[in-house]
């Protein structure tokens, strides 16, 4: 019953519809909010920290030399 469920066009159909629902100006915005909570429900079963985006530049510009 579910071998076929993810199948090329079923998965070309279900992006259609969320096309169509959500408009294209939408959907990367949606898709990077999915990715971005899925990296950290993984994270959170890993146990590891959560690393923002704040986080790593705060990081970044410690570690990186003053160039003057």
């Amino acid at each position: 019953m579910l071998d076929n469920l993810f199948t090329p066009t079923h998965l070309l159909l279900v992006l259609g519809i969320a096309l169509l629902v959500f408009g294209p100006r939408k959907l990367p915005e949606l898709g990077k909010g999915l990715g971005e909570g899925l990296r950290g429900f993984k994270q959170g079963i890993k146990g590891e920290p959560e690393v923002t985006a704040a986080k790593t530049e705060a990081v970044k510009s410690e570690t990186a030399p003053e160039v003057k």
